[in-house]
């Protein structure tokens, strides 16, 4: 089980490019080792967060598709 603290951030309904700025401004704001989990229904957010994280030097931990969410599980570095 995981210790690492998790961020909950709700971009359904979001169209781009909200979703990847609020997760880059949500991201930014967490510690080293924090966990923001993404919740998009914007089909652009699986092309924009990944490159978001990678530019972030953050990793993308997990990746679900769900009741036409994708949730992404984001870890900052």
């Amino acid at each position: 089980m995981s210790t690492r603290p998790e961020h909950v951030l709700d971009l359904a309904g979001l169209n781009c490019p909200l979703p990847v700025l609020k997760a880059r401004k949500a991201l930014s704001g967490l510690e080293t080792g924090a966990v923001l989990v993404a919740v998009c229904t914007d089909p652009m957010a699986e092309i924009d967060i990944p490159e978001m994280a990678q530019t972030m030097g953050a990793i993308i931990i997990e990746k679900e598709k769900s009741d036409g969410r994708t949730i992404f599980r984001i870890e900052k570095r």
